[in-house]
């Protein structure tokens, strides 16, 4: 097993944005569609709260998936479930660009996303393995900066895409987007554990295994912290098509603008995070920015219910809850895994599948109770925020709140 002790700087960065294209291919995939919702719609007839549901079904893959790959992450070492999965990633988008019913499209998408997820497990279990648990924290706010680029670039190129050749090309672009990355992790990223032949993929084992890392209190408080705070984010990405293009009339290029202008919130503001750790812990960290992400939140659904908010208002309060939720992500994770070594792998998978089960039904309800207005999309980021804190306060300090 790698570690960062030694690494040189070029190296260091090396890693760091492969890890980070790794992890964009999910962002990528999630982002670059959304301006094409409408058109979308109208080819394959349908309307745009129905191909809400082919986001849903990109959640409900990224959650499922990832208890799969975590057990082949550790017995089968990091790069070959890596490669399965960017495999299955490439088959599904060359297929998605096919789809000629929304149905097909929204079980195409939870194949697609069943491929990508590999990717991003695996890269959340080799920042743990080459960085060590000291240092998980800082790369995590690295890794947020690298993956920013795509909600900030994936839309707006999107709307460009949808208005000049049509929602199908986007899927084209993405597959490219897969194969440069599968390039990149199989010549310049290493393996960074080895094949443990011990491990069990047996039913009985895997589950127990998962049942030992559920038992550790800090992964469970600060994995359920993490994903109730983030389930905001995915009712946002699932409303935003209808709540900015719908309800506020604002056109795709205008729509994929105002995305990658909220997406420096929660990206390039949270690399303050790693200056604040130089003097607080990120359990501190995390207490300050739940109890803001509530206060933006309840202060966003009482306005929007009596009906104050303009587009402006509604952007600049967006803009304030993503920059609280910025510095959750980075400080909740590194709490979760800093305990882990051998089982890392698992660790990072169920982190992950809580993040997007809980996200999943966030996006899920956005869709369901959406009425035209921007009101139940703000609900439910105000209720998924509000759980995030109560979590907090019942779960108390995890262990390790000195990290």
């Amino acid at each position: 097993m790698l570690h960062s002790e030694g690494m040189s700087k070029r190296t260091y960065v090396t890693y760091i944005l492969i890890l980070g294209l790794m992890t964009t291919i999910g962002p990528f995939s999630i982002d670059m569609y959304l301006p094409g919702f409408d058109d979308i719609a109208r080819s394959l007839h349908t309307d745009p709260a129905k191909v809400a549901l082919t986001l849903s079904s990109y959640f409900i893959g990224l959650a499922i998936g990832q208890l799969v790959y975590g057990p082949l992450l550790d017995r089968y070492g990091r790069k070959k479930p890596l490669y399965a999965g960017l495999g299955l990633y490439l088959l599904a988008t060359a297929i998605c660009m096919q789809a000629r019913d929304i149905n097909t499209l929204i079980v195409l998408r939870f194949i697609q996303a069943l491929g990508s997820c590999g990717a991003q497990v695996a890269a959340m279990a080799m920042v743990r393995d080459l960085f060590g648990a000291k240092e998980s924290a800082k790369v995590f706010s690295l890794l947020l900066l690298v993956v920013g680029a795509s909600p900030m670039v994936a839309p707006t190129v999107g709307g460009y895409v949808v208005v000049a050749f049509g929602w199908r090309t986007v899927f084209l672009i993405l597959g490219i987007i897969g194969v440069v990355v599968t390039l990149l992790t199989i010549f310049f990223l290493p393996e960074s554990y080895p094949a443990d032949r011990s491990f069990s993929l047996k039913p009985g084992p895997i589950i127990r295994n998962f049942i030992s890392v559920l038992r550790i209190r800090q992964f469970l408080v600060s994995t359920l912290i993490e994903a109730f705070a983030f389930a905001g984010l995915f009712a946002y990405v699932s409303g935003s098509p209808m709540l900015f293009m719908n309800f506020f009339r604002v056109d795709k290029r205008t729509y994929g603008w105002i995305f990658a202008f909220l997406s420096v919130a929660f990206i390039v503001l949270s690399q303050f995070n790693g200056r604040l750790l130089r003097r607080y812990t990120s359990f501190q960290i995390i207490r300050v920015a739940l109890a803001g992400q509530v206060a933006v939140a309840v202060i966003f659904l009482a306005g929007a219910m009596a009906g104050w908010y303009g587009l402006g208002a509604t952007i600049a309060l967006l803009f304030v809850f993503l920059t609280f939720l910025g510095f959750t992500y980075p400080n909740a994770a590194a709490l979760a895994l800093a305990p882990f070594d051998k089982n890392a792998g698992t660790a990072s998978s169920l982190l992950g599948t809580l993040q997007m089960g809980v996200g999943a039904l966030a996006s899920v309800a956005v869709s369901a109770f959406s009425n035209g207005t921007a009101v139940p999309m703000i609900a439910i980021i105000a209720v998924t925020s509000v759980l995030a804190v109560l979590i907090l306060i019942m779960g108390a300090s995890p262990r390790g709140e000195s990290n």
